[in-house]
């Protein structure tokens, strides 16, 4: 119990500093300019991949200090994380931001004026970002506590590694409506080439851990 508590305040510290690091870096000219709101998490810019590489990385560390497994514990922080995500994104409807393409949809969302990003001032309604990930976070969710109690034998690491898969497909698709990308390169925003990174890894860790 000990361990759990320990570990879990290291992973929200270690999870926030990644989130905001990663932020600055990807946007470093202006961060540069203004150096006093690098410390302003109050206006936003956090990143969920950030996120998850700092908790990774200080979890991973912290883990073997004490001579545990780390896949073993990543799958048990696997559906906090997820359900985070969820409720974290629920945060950005409440904020306005990261809303999506001008759209007329029934679902469609309204953007306060003085939240609309650049070059998007005349369009009222947006498609709402949040609301896709936030729900395609929680049918992962369902999908993980199924195969947690319907599989009589699962392998340390699966279900971390089957959520980065997940989540880096979902973010795939939400990033296609998405307007308020910190860096892209073409059509492709940086959570594209995150994402299939770690899509990549998470083929990798289900092969390793099925044939380990």
């Amino acid at each position: 119990e000990d361990f759990l508590l320990d570990l879990s305040l290291l992973l929200v510290v270690s999870g926030i500093f990644g989130a905001r690091l990663y932020y600055i870096l990807m946007d470093f000219g202006y961060y540069l300019r203004h150096p006093l709101e690098i410390f302003a998490i109050w206006q936003g810019g956090l990143s969920i991949h950030g996120a998850i590489l700092g908790a990774v990385i200080a979890g991973a560390v912290f883990v073997k200090k004490k001579g545990l497994s780390f896949l073993k514990t990543a799958d048990l922080f696997t559906f906090g994380l997820v359900l985070g995500q969820i409720i974290g994104r629920w945060g950005n409807f409440f904020n306005s931001e990261a809303s999506g393409l001008p759209t007329d949809l029934p679902w469609k969302l309204y953007i306060p004026l003085e939240a609309r990003p650049i070059g998007y001032l005349v369009y009222d309604y947006f498609h709402p970002a949040f609301l896709y990930e936030a729900t395609g976070s929680a049918v992962i969710l369902l999908l993980l506590l199924f195969l947690r109690f319907r599989l009589k034998e699962i392998k340390s690491g699966t279900f971390f590694f089957l959520y980065l898969v997940l989540y880096s497909c979902l973010r795939i698709a939400v990033e296609t409506v998405r307007i308020d990308s910190i860096l892209s390169f073409g059509a492709f925003h940086i959570a594209h080439i995150v994402s299939v990174a770690l899509i990549l890894i998470g083929i990798s860790g289900l092969i390793f851990v099925r044939r380990k």
